[in-house]
Formats: structure tokens, sequence, C-alpha cells
């Protein structure tokens, strides 16, 4: 078992030691001096309340109108949404956010996805530049995060890789006044605590630069407990179905996480002249677990009667991206962007099976273990020129270039003896990346406003899939129109009426393309697996995904800064990319074995509707208690075009999901309450002729309490998922014996989910 000391984690005290280390500091919100100045001495402590419930409206009324005066659609979410409930992870703040599927367990969090779509429709960014292969949102403490925009439709500028949209992270900076917060503070989640620690420094020096530093560090400590069950039948009559063999899994498991991570935003030079910026980050997390199955079998081949299993992993990337903008004499302004980074990551497991049987002979104990190292350099570097023409053209044209070079060293083991010796030892893989845009951005008059974009990108990818074997290659290149139109017919409401008509595309990854033979750990044996446990392999013939898109929305500002809203949209996808399981003759076997690789299968369609209201209750009736109210609901529809149906969706796509969320701000005490209910529907989803998969509904429920005391302190307490459920998934194959009789396996997950409490402690010092 993997010790629960951490290295990482005995780096909090420290960060907390240097934060009470500061001199005595003013209250927040007290402006700095112009970075083209000597600081002026700061101001004296203990501001009134008033100053810091202020500075929240006004900050709310900034992302109001960022997002109304956006010609492309921009949904734009502050301090204030982020902190609200006192989540532990991104994943958790954005399932919250008006379209946005979360897809992990409830209470969980897990990778975004817009629209319902996962599997990289959705693009990630940090500060612009896209986030470096093998970065989780999870190791990104909502405190780290100043601000995120979410595009629905791509732009020219922000990248075409969006079929789903883009989800724009913001990190801390860019302050012209002083900060100084700490946040410290604990979760519970079924018996086990994750602490966490946060802080956040901005000033400004004599020599006229500005800085914010920002590190979090925080342990996740949590149980993976599961439960799966598979019934086979046979269909050789379909109309009475006749069982032939059940097959039950219990899993105890327990996983640690440690995390940390550091980001800095150092800027030189005055608005309206020359500025440089430097922006460092560092992201650090390491974890482990252990986990023990018991298998029990009515009849037939067992795989293993016990397993039991440790694992262990690290991951680090360090990145440094600069910014120079200088502007011209003609008043064009010229910014050059420039980001170099490395990550590595190191993966382990060790699994012990015994009590297996085939062909009615007991199968011995088998020992698996896996082992890998993978380092990824890479730089990028973009140039942008933009020019305003006549007050009424915002002219952009750029230039990016980006490339990259993953080297791994892997082994696999099985008693002691390589199945994969083809694919054991270095292998290498590189990709380059080359995008030139220009887009016009336009007025016309006071109710029109236009943004046409046009992005040409070429990836090429090039590596070995076997030691000593050839090189193979994939190359794209995409050439994506973007229009995007605003229509205000009266200036005086503030209504508006947007649309959006672009091309998107997804391009395959190295792990779809390049990727080492992985075996399924029910089957370690040299002999044959079965459909249901397939091994899994890469593809390099894979060719990007297309689409074309519409959207047409009407948003509707309310004077106190709320809004309603109303979105529609539609994406037909072209070389629809989805996992393909076929019976093929491999290397790492003495028989044949299905393998699982991705390939390009046809044609979909999406679509769907996207609702939200923002407001406050009193602009209805004056009389009504002080109530923010913050809803959205999401339907969706997909079909995939060359699959028969029912249930022939896109992978992952949900029906929909829905959000109710309330604050509520006491007038007797210096309290605020807030609550927020997710609801994502059950669905099936057909991915093949002879395959089916299902995802039981998801309900969370979460509140939160905030008691401040001081305009300098106060405390936040949270209650995620306190409504736990069980979250079931499972699915149905239709196959064959060796002897031709039909079959129908169908399985059942049935895991467990947890409140996860938690208490912070937030301090302006």
């Amino acid at each position: 078992m993997r010790p629960t000391s951490s290295r990482l984690w005995a780096l909090a005290p420290l960060v907390s030691l240097a934060a009470w280390a500061q001199e005595a500091p003013p209250a927040e919100g007290t402006p700095a001096p112009p970075v083209s100045t000597p600081a002026a001495p700061k101001a004296a402590a203990g501001k009134a309340p008033e100053v810091t419930l202020k500075a929240v409206e006004v900050r709310a009324n900034q992302e109001s109108d960022a997002r109304r005066l956006s010609t492309a659609a921009k949904i734009v979410v502050g301090r204030e949404e982020i902190e609200r409930y006192g989540d532990t992870s991104m994943g958790e703040v954005l399932k919250r956010l008006p379209g946005v599927v979360s897809s992990g367990r409830p209470g969980r969090g897990g990778p975004p996805q817009m629209r319902g779509l996962g599997g990289g429709y959705t693009q990630i960014l940090i500060d612009g530049e896209r986030a470096p292969r093998g970065f989780s949102l999870e190791d990104l403490a909502p405190e780290q995060v100043e601000r995120v925009e979410i595009y629905r439709a791509p732009t020219a500028e922000t990248g075409a890789r969006a079929i789903a949209g883009t989800i724009n992270i913001i990190t801390r900076g860019g302050y012209i006044k002083y900060l100084n917060n700490l946040s410290v503070g604990a979760g519970l989640e079924n018996g086990k605590t994750s602490p966490g620690l946060s802080w956040t420094r901005s000033d400004t020096t004599a020599e006229g630069m500005s800085y914010t530093l920002s590190v979090s560090a925080m342990r996740m400590d949590r149980s993976n407990d599961d439960a799966k069950s598979t019934r086979t039948e046979s269909l050789l009559n379909p109309a009475a179905p006749v069982l032939l063999q059940t097959m039950d899994e219990r899993t105890v498991a327990d996983s640690q996480r440690d995390m940390m991570h550091l980001n800095g935003r150092l800027q030189w030079g005055a608005p309206g002249a020359d500025t440089l910026m430097l922006m460092p980050m560092l992201i650090m997390s390491q974890g482990g677990g252990t986990s023990s199955s018991v298998l029990s079998q009515s009849g037939g081949d067992l795989p293993y009667a016990t397993s039991a299993s440790n694992t262990d992993s690290r991951f680090a990337t360090l990145r440094l991206a600069g910014s120079w903008s200088h502007r011209l004499d003609n008043g064009a302004r010229l910014q050059v962007n420039a980001n170099g980074g490395s990550s590595q990551w190191n993966n382990s497991a060790l699994r012990q099976q015994n009590g297996g049987t085939s062909g009615g002979v007991a199968i011995g104990p088998i020992t698996s273990s896996q082992s890998s190292t993978q380092k990824e350099t890479s730089i990028s570097g973009n140039g942008k020129y933009s020019q305003l023409i006549a007050d009424k053209h915002s002219l952009v044209a750029g230039l990016e270039l980006e490339a990259s070079q993953r080297d791994e060293n892997a082994s696999t083991l099985r008693n002691g003896e390589s199945p994969l010796t083809d694919f054991d030892g270095n292998l290498s893989a590189a990709s380059r990346r080359l995008a030139v845009y220009a887009q016009d951005e336009w007025e016309p008059d006071p109710h029109w406003a236009a943004h046409a974009g046009l992005r040409l990108e070429n990836i090429r990818t090039s590596g070995s899939v076997a030691v000593d074997a050839p090189t193979v290659s994939n190359e794209s290149s995409v050439l994506t129109p973007l229009l995007h139109a605003v229509w205000r017919p009266d200036l005086a409401s503030k209504d508006q009426f947007r649309a959006s008509l672009t091309r998107s595309y997804r391009s395959p990854d190295l792990a779809r393309l390049i990727a080492r033979p992985s075996i399924n750990s029910f089957y370690l044996n040299r002999g044959s697996n079965t459909e249901l446990h397939p091994d899994s392999a890469g593809n390099p013939d894979l060719m990007p995904e297309l689409a074309v898109g519409l959207d047409v929305a009407f948003e509707h500002y309310l004077s106190g800064g709320g809004l309603l809203s109303a979105n529609v949209f539609v994406r037909k996808i072209d070389n629809l990319m989805r996992n393909r399981v076929a019976l093929e003759t491999v290397s790492w076997a003495d028989a044949p074995r299905w393998v699982s690789r991705m390939q390009n299968i046809g044609n979909a369609i999406t679509s769907g509707v996207e609702l939200e209201a923002k407001f406050r209750l009193r602009e209805i009736d004056p009389e009504a208690p002080a109530l923010d109210i913050r809803a959205n609901m999401s339907i969706f529809r997909s079909q995939v075009q060359d699959l028969p149906g029912p249930n022939n969706r896109l992978e992952q796509q949900a029906d929909g999901v829905l959000n109710l969320g309330a604050d509520y701000r006491l007038s007797s005490m210096p309290l605020r309450l807030s609550g927020n209910i997710n609801w994502t529907p059950g669905f099936s989803t057909r991915l093949s002729d002879d395959k089916e998969v299902f995802q039981g509904d998801k309900l969370v429920a979460d509140a939160s309490a905030l008691w401040i005391f001081s305009p300098s302190l106060q405390l936040r307490l949270s209650a995620s998922n306190f409504l736990p459920r069980k979250y079931p998934t499972g699915g149905t194959v239709w196959s064959n014996t060796l002897a031709g009789l039909p079959t129908r396996d169908m399985t059942l997950s049935n895991p467990p989910s947890y409140v996860n409490y938690q208490a912070r402690l937030e301090l302006k010092l």
C-alpha cells in the first residue's frame, strides 16, 4: 500500500507561514497606483462592509456587460459565482452553467461536456491557450480562477477545435489593487478528510511592476467502492431468453491524491503603452489507490476469484507564457505571445489474481504489472495584428505555431514475462500545428454588429506504434469560415438577437492515433477474451470530424442586471469517430482477441435548446424577499445516421440538464444562504449494431452558507450532494458463442455516492 504521508502536502504549512508573515496590509479593494509610477503607501485596514459589497455588485455588472457587448455568443462567470458553493474542483463549478453536463459520479465533478458532448468535443483553454495533455480540472482549485468564459460557437481567434463550444479558464491576475487573501479549509466525505489551502497576493512595486502570485495545495481522500453484475442469456428463442450464467463482482477501493498549483502574473507597462507580461504556472499531483475484488460466477470459465491491486501516479507540468504588446504609429496593435512547457507522467499498477478456471482447469495465480514514464515538451508562439478602421471595423489577423514531442518508456509484465515485447521500451511521437486566421468585427450602426472570420489549421502527427517499427503519420488540414451577428431592435430595452454560422472540427489526439495496446484486466492470460471485455489499441488512419453549426439566440437584459435568454443550436457532423470492437490476431496472445479501436463510422446530427434565467425576485415584485434566482435548462437531441435506432444518439449525450438555484441574503445578520439542484436524466445509447450502454439519472443537491464576520474575515460552509443516491450505469452486448449460439450479456454497475461537507475560512490579510 502506498504510504499516506506526502511530500507535496508537506509544503502546505510553508505556504501558510509565508502568507501570515506578510506585514500588516490594507483591506481588499484599495486601488494601487498606475504601474508607470512608484507605488503609493497602502491605506490602513478596516474599510466599511459596504465597500466590499459594492465591489461584488460592480463585478457582476461587468460580467453582464461583457456578455451583452460581445458579438460572438459568450457567457462570463466571475469570482462571486465561482466561490458561491465552496466547491473543491472546477468540474463541480462548471456543472451549474448553462448547457454544461458533468460526467463524474454525483458530487465528484468530472470533465465538463458542453451540449452534453464528451470525448474532446469541448475545447478547454487556460488563459487562452489549449490545456496541456493530461491536465485535469480536478487539479485546479477554484481559488486559482479569476473568471470563466464560455463560447457557444467558435471564433477564428479562439480556435475551431470546438464542436460543442469552448471553455476558457482565466487564472487569477491582472489586478491593479492590493490583494492578500488566505483560504484554509477541509472537506469530509464518507469519513475521509480532505484539507486544503489557498493564498493569493497581488500588488505593485516601486519599479512599476504589478504582480499576482497564487498558490493552492490540497489533499483528496475518497472511497470508490463498486458493485457490478453481469447476466448472460441465450437468445435461441428471443421470446423466452434462457439464463446461462451470472457474474457478480464486488470491489472495495480507496484513492488518495495530493495536488499543488502555483501560478503568477507579472506585468510591466502602463495602459496605452507597451506592456510585457510573464505568466509562470506549475501543477503537481501525486496519488495512488488500493482495491480488492471478489468475483463469483454461476458457471463457465471464471477469469479470477479474487484480486488485489495497487496503483501509483504522479503528474507535473511546468509552463511559462510571455506576452508583449506594442502600439504602432498608425494606431494598430501588435501582440506577440510565446509559450513553453514540459509535462511528465509516472504511472504504475500491480494486480494479483487468484482462483480462475479455464475449461474446467484451474488457472494459477497471475501477477500483472504495468509501468510507464511519459514526457511531453511543447513550444508555441503566435502573433496577432489588430487595427480599428474608421471606428467601424476591428480587424484582427494572426499566425500560430506549435510543436510538441512525446517520449514514453513503458513495460508490461505478466508473471514475470512481457506479453507486449514488440511495444515495450522507448516509443516517441511528435505533433506540429500551424494556423493562420483573419477576422473582422464591425458595427454598421448601433442596432447591428457582425463578426466574420476565416481560419486555416494544419496538424501533423507522426510516431511509432512499436519498437523498431516504421514511423506512421497522420496529417489533416481544415478550413473554417465563421460568421456571427447581433441585432438590437430597441436600444433602450437592451434586447438582442444573435445568430452564428460556423464550421468546427475535432481532431484525433495522440492516444487515439498512436497508442500502445492495453490488455483487459479481466483476461490477463495469453488466451482469448470476450467482446464484453476487449483489449484496446490505436488507429493511425483516423480522420478529423468536421461539423457545420447554426446557433440562434434571444437575450433579454433586465434593469437590475439579470437576464432571460433562449438559444437554439444544430450541428451536422461528418466522419464521426467511435470505438469499434473486432476480433483480431494479435502478437500478445496465442488466440484471437477482441480489440477496441477508434474508427470513422459515418455522419451524425445534434440539436438542442438552452434556456437561462438570472434575476432578483424584487425585480418582479418590490415586496418580495431578497432572493436571487438562477435557473437554466437544456434539451439535447442527436442521431448517428448510419446506425439503426432507437437510442442511436451521440456517445455520452444525455437528453438534457436542469439547474435550479437561489441565493438569500438575511437582513438581520451578515449571512447569505445558497442552494442548487442539478438534474441529468438517465439515457441509453446504441454504440453499434450489437452494443448499447445506459446511464442512470443523476440528481445532485448543493447548499452553502456564508457568514461575513467582517470585511476581512468570513466563513463558508457547504454540503455537496446532500441527497446521495447510487449512480447506476451498464450496458448490453449481443453476440454469438463459438458454437454459434446467440447470446445477450447485460451488465449493471451501481456504485454509491456520498455527501461532501466543506468548511473554509477566508481571510483578507
